[in-house]
């Protein structure tokens, strides 16, 4: 089987890397990747962008593509599968009326309230002055958040009202048409990433991301600086609650829409102090790098579970099978990330990090003759396996202690809430 990855980050790596594991693929390609694809035994890169729908759908023909993996939401939300639907091949993925879940945070927030499923209260606005009217109302710390996509980094935790009047009146500049603002919830966020195949759904390992940029969960708001699995803070009753209350009543109440929702249904979710799930915000896809440390653990080959969607048997398909123990994955980023930074820095090391027994996985890295250099915010993904967090967590940081390029940086707190729980 031969199958086309759609994208170019460290996600899309984990993706070939782990489809290529099973007997049935023989080929994979990734539109555009990155420096690890190009690497990657068995994989090919192919120089279209995400959104060249025509391009794509012209490698299908040429390669005899037999299956094709949408990484990331761009080509979602501007219906990459409803273009693919006439060469009559099974796709990964919603088509564009599913990723609004993730493309309209107030359509999302709409199907949240209107199915009764656990979210904070909030308002949506499409002028400046309702909403800084609303915010004087308001008491801070409060959340304003852009309704588009904005690559993971749309969302201002405003700790001042005057914090919060900035991020309105910056959104709106940048072009944005809506923005929500939203109460401030307290507590400890889980990634829960199910599998659907519009009939059934299927929670994978429960994960945890940093997304500040600073040690201590402190700073800025990126595209997520590390992530571990399983998260102890989801065990099994709290993941019965999630599915009852969050999963189940979101693939309903897409159903009752008339859409046949086929992918992954992302629940980015806060767990209270008093233990209630509520749901921040969802994804159409899988995450980035929460993908890294999830589909390390994953024993089930990863082929089977996506036809399995995609042909709507995920009912008879075996429960899936996880490895024992913990991933963690640490994120390389250029320095100044998020940022204005700099690209072109040579990368060295990566042999050497490889051979700890840790995963390198690329995100923002370019191959230029025999060198791989930085091209992107996030540059790497470190994942190491263990028996524990704690022996995840040396892995990952013995192997980030073998690379090296200029202006690096990454957080040295990675899975700091979990040490000593396992």
């Amino acid at each position: 089987m031969k199958v086309l990855v759609v994208g170019n980050g460290g996600r899309e790596h984990a993706l070939a890397a782990k489809l290529l594991q099973s007997d049935r693929v023989t080929q994979v390609y990734c539109t555009p990747g990155n420096g690890g694809t190009a690497t990657l035994s068995g994989c090919q890169n192919l120089p279209y962008s995400v959104d060249d729908f025509a391009r794509i759908g012209q490698a299908v023909v040429e390669n005899r593509i037999n299956l094709v993996v949408v990484g990331p939401e761009l080509p979602l939300s501007l219906g990459i599968k409803d273009y693919l639907a006439k060469f009559d091949l099974p796709v990964f993925g919603p088509n564009q009326q599913g990723a609004q879940l993730e493309a309209s945070k107030s359509w999302a927030k709409d199907l949240m309230i209107s199915a009764g499923i656990p979210t904070a209260t909030s308002e949506t606005f499409t002028e400046v002055e309702p909403a800084i009217a609303y915010l004087n109302q308001q008491t801070a710390p409060i959340v304003v958040k852009a309704d588009g996509l904005a690559a993971g980094k749309g969302v201002i935790v405003a700790q001042t009202l005057e914090e919060a009047e900035n991020a309105v009146k910056s959104l709106f500049n940048e072009g944005f048409p809506k923005l929500i603002i939203e109460e401030f919830l307290v507590g400890q966020e889980v990634s829960v990433l199910a599998i659907t195949d519009g009939i059934t759904i299927v929670p994978l390992l429960p994960a945890q991301d940093h997304k500040q940029i600073g040690e201590g969960d402190t700073g800025a708001n990126t595209g997520g600086m590390g992530a571990f699995c399983p998260t102890p803070l989801a065990n099994s009753a709290m993941m019965d609650r999630i599915e009852r209350e969050v999963l189940q009543p979101t693939l309903t109440a897409l159903q009752q829409k008339g859409i046949d929702y086929r992918g992954i249904i992302y629940a980015g979710l806060m767990i209270t102090p008093e233990g209630e799930p509520k749901v921040l915000e969802y994804n159409c896809r899988f995450g980035d790098p929460e993908t890294q440390a999830v589909l390390a653990l994953l024993e089930t080959p990863l082929d089977e579970v996506i036809l399995a969607c995609c042909q709507q048997k995920l009912r008879e398909l075996p429960p899936l099978k996880w490895h024992s123990g913990s991933a963690v994955c640490v994120v390389m980023a250029a320095g100044g990330y998020p940022s204005s930074y700099t690209k072109g820095k040579v990368i060295t090391g990566l042999d050497l990090a490889e051979k700890t027994g840790a995963v390198v996985f690329h995100a923002g890295t370019k191959l230029v003759g025999d060198n791989l250099i930085t091209d992107g915010g996030r540059v790497l993904g470190v994942t190491g396996v263990g028996s524990t967090f704690e022996e995840a967590i040396a892995l990952s940081y013995r192997a980030v202690g073998q690379i090296h390029f200029e202006d690096m940086y990454y957080r040295r707190d990675i899975g700091h809430r979990v040490q000593g729980k396992s």
